[in-house]
C-alpha cells in the first residue's frame, strides 16, 4: 500500500493499513548501540526484579468499600432497586459490515469483517447458548486486509525538543465519540494496533507514547558530556553534567504523563474522550480523570497498575522533598549513572526482553514478535538509559491511586475494568479490590490472560469495550454486556467466549464479577494466582 504524508499538529502524518510503516523524523537520526558486555545468567532475574518494582509493590496500598450507587441499567441510570434490565430480543440478527440487518436475511450472512465461521456460527454471534453450566457466546474475531481501518501516525511537538509520537484511526467517524488508550511502561502505540483497526472502523481512536518511552524520547542529549555537538554512538545521552536549558524541570513522572495527555486531548483530539489504561497508562488514565473531569467520558482499566514512584512528591511533601534533592532530574548523579549503566544492561538485553514477555503473556501461542522488535528498537535510542534512571527515581504522584478511583466516583465518572486473570504481576485480587471501592462499576476477570489483554485477547476485550461504550453512550439504554438478568447484578455470572483466530477457533472463560464479593471468591482468585505464578 502507498504511503501518503500530511502535516498534523506540527508533525508528519503517515497512513497506512496492514503494513507497518512509521515515521522516520529528522530528529531521529540514525545511531548504533553501544557495545555492552555479554548478560550474565542472572539477566531475566535482575529485570523482572526491576518490573516487579514497578509494577508489582502494591502491599502498601488499602482500598476501603464505598457504598454502591448505581448500575448503568436500561433507563434512566437508577439504582438496582429501581431498575428495568431488558431482555435481548430472540431474532437472530445476521452481520453485514458490523451491523445488523434485517432478520428476512438470515441466509445472507456476511462475514466481512474477518469472521471465519459458519453460517450458523456467524447468525449467533453475541447470542448466549449454555455449554455445561456456563453459557458459551460467538464474539466477531478481527478484522483483516481491508476490512481494517487505516491508522495514520504522527508528531505533535508539546514542549521545546520534546515531541510525542501518536497514531491514530477512525478519522472519517465524526459523529462517533473518542477512545484514547494509554499504553503500559516500556511499550507504546504499537501495543494497540489490534485495537486501532477494529475499533477504529466505529470510533475515533488514538493512542501515543509517554514522553520518555517509545518513539516520545527526546530528540537531543538532555545533558551532554561535551557541547562539541558531535553524536558519541559509544555513550548513553543524559550521563553528562552540562545541563541544556530545555532539560532543566525534565522529570520522567506520572505528573508529566497527566500534563502530557491532558494537553493532547485538548490541542490535537479538541473533545472529551474515553480512556482505556494498561497497567501504568491505567494510573494516568485515572489520575487524568480525577484531574480534569471534565476532559474524561469514562475510564477502562485494564491491569491498572495501583502504585507509581517511591520518593515524596515537592508539591504535596515539601519539607520530605528536601531529603531527595535528587528525585528523577537531570543531569544524572554518578551514583545513579552508574548504576543505571550496570541495570540496563540487563534490562535491555533481548534475552531478559524475551523472559519478561513469557512471563506476562499467558498463552504463550501468542505472536509477539512486534511487540518484542519494537521495545528492542526503544532501547536502542541513545535517550532510553538515562530515560528509564528518570522514571524509576521520579516522585509520587500528588494523588494516590485510591484517592484518585474516590474521586472519579464522586464526580460520577463512568469506570470498568477488565483485568487478565494470569497477571504475575497485577494479580487479580488487585481488580476485585477496585471492584469492591466502584461495586457499581463491571468488573471482567479474563481467563487465560495476563498483564496485556488487549493483546493477548483484544477479540474479548473489543468486544467488552464496543458494548460499555455503547452503554454508557445510551445513558444506559443499551444494557452492559452479561448483564441480561437482573440478579447478574449483585451475583454475577460466568461466560465462554468463543471466537477464531488464524483459522481456529479459541474459547476464553470471562467471569464479570457482582457487586456482591464475598470473601471465599477473594481467597480463591488470590490462591488461584499464585499457584499459577508458581507453576510458571
Amino acid at each position: 500500500m502507498g504511503k501518503r504524508d500530511h502535516e498534523v499538529a506540527g508533525g508528519t502524518v503517515s497512513l497506512r493499513g496492514g503494513s507497518h510503516l512509521r515515521p522516520s523524523p529528522s530528529h531521529l537520526a540514525p545511531y548504533k548501540r553501544a557495545q555492552l558486555p555479554a548478560p550474565s545468567p542472572t539477566s531475566v532475574l535482575a529485570t523482572s526484579v526491576a518490573m516487579e518494582v514497578v509494577s508489582s509493590s502494591h502491599s502498601c496500598l488499602a482500598f476501603n468499600r464505598t457504598p454502591s450507587s448505581a448500575w448503568r441499567f436500561p433507563g434512566n441510570g437508577l439504582g438496582p432497586g429501581h431498575a428495568k434490565l431488558t431482555r435481548p430480543r430472540s431474532a437472530i440478527l445476521c452481520v453485514r459490515s458490523g451491523t445488523a440487518s434485517n432478520p428476512a436475511d438470515s441466509g445472507k450472512v456476511h462475514a466481512s469483517h474477518g469472521f471465519y465461521v459458519s453460517d450458523v456460527d456467524a447468525a449467533l454471534q453475541g447470542i448466549p447458548k449454555k455449554v455445561g453450566e456456563i453459557e458459551k457466546m460467538i464474539i466477531p474475531s478481527l478484522p483483516e486486509g481491508p476490512e481494517s481501518s487505516l491508522i495514520s501516525t504522527g508528531f505533535w511537538e508539546w514542549k521545546p525538543k520534546l515531541s510525542v509520537y501518536y497514531e491514530k484511526s477512525g478519522i472519517d467517524n465524526s459523529k462517533a465519540p473518542s477512545v484514547l488508550f494509554l499504553p503500559g511502561f516500556g511499550v507504546g502505540t504499537f501495543h494497540f494496533e489490534k485495537q486501532l483497526k477494529d475499533l477504529g472502523r466505529d470510533y475515533k481512536v488514538w493512542t501515543m507514547d509517554f514522553l520518555g518511552q517509545g518513539m516520545s524520547l527526546p530528540c537531543e542529549d538532555p545533558a551532554p558530556k561535551s557541547t562539541s555537538g558531535e553524536l558519541d554512538e559509544d555513550t548513553y545521552w543524559g550521563f553528562g553534567q552540562e545541563l541544556q536549558p530545555w532539560a532543566e524541570e525534565l522529570v520522567y513522572s506520572i505528573d508529566l504523563w497527566r500534563d502530557q495527555v491532558q494537553h493532547f486531548i485538548e490541542e490535537v483530539i479538541g473533545e472529551p474522550v474515553y480512556i482505556v489504561g494498561n497497567s501504568l497508562g491505567g494510573f494516568v488514565s485515572l489520575y487524568l480523570a480525577a484531574s480534569c473531569p471534565h476532559l474524561v467520558k469514562g475510564v477502562t482499566l485494564l491491569n491498572a497498575t495501583p502504585f507509581w514512584g517511591f520518593l515524596p512528591n515537592p508539591a504535596t511533601s515539601p519539607r520530605l522533598s528536601k531529603i531527595f534533592p535528587w528525585a528523577g532530574t537531570f543531569p544524572l548523579p554518578s551514583f545513579v549513572r552508574k548504576l543505571t549503566e550496570t541495570v540496563w544492561q540487563k534490562i535491555s538485553d533481548p534475552r531478559s526482553i524475551q523472559g519478561i514477555l513469557k512471563q506476562v503473556y499467558a498463552d504463550h501461542s501468542t505472536n509477539v514478535d512486534m511487540v518484542f522488535s519494537r521495545i528492542i528498537e526503544t532501547t536502542q535510542h541513545p535517550a532510553a538509559a538515562a530515560s528509564f534512571a528518570s522514571i524509576m527515581c521520579a516522585p509520587k504522584g500528588q494523588i494516590s491511586f485510591e484517592e484518585a478511583l474516590s474521586r472519579c466516583q464522586r464526580q460520577g465518572i463512568p469506570i470498568s475494568l477488565m483485568y487478565g486473570r494470569e497477571d504475575p504481576w497485577v494479580r487479580p485480587i488487585w481488580g476485585i479490590k477496585v471492584k469492591q471501592q466502584v461495586p457499581e462499576s463491571p468488573y471482567y476477570e479474563i481467563s487465560p490472560a495476563g498483564h496485556c489483554p488487549h493483546d493477548e485477547v483484544p477479540e474479548v476485550i473489543n468486544y467488552l469495550l464496543r458494548g460499555w461504550l455503547k452503554n454508557v453512550e445510551s445513558e444506559g439504554s443499551v444494557g452492559v454486556p452479561f448483564l441480561e438478568e437482573p440478579r447478574y447484578a449483585e451475583n454475577g455470572v460466568s461466560r465462554e467466549l468463543e471466537f477464531v483466530r488464524g483459522g481456529s477457533k479459541k474459547s476464553v472463560h470471562v467471569r464479570l464479577f457482582g457487586s456482591k464479593i464475598s470473601l471465599w471468591s477473594q481467597l480463591r482468585s488470590l490462591l488461584k494466582s499464585n499457584t499459577w505464578v508458581i507453576s510458571r
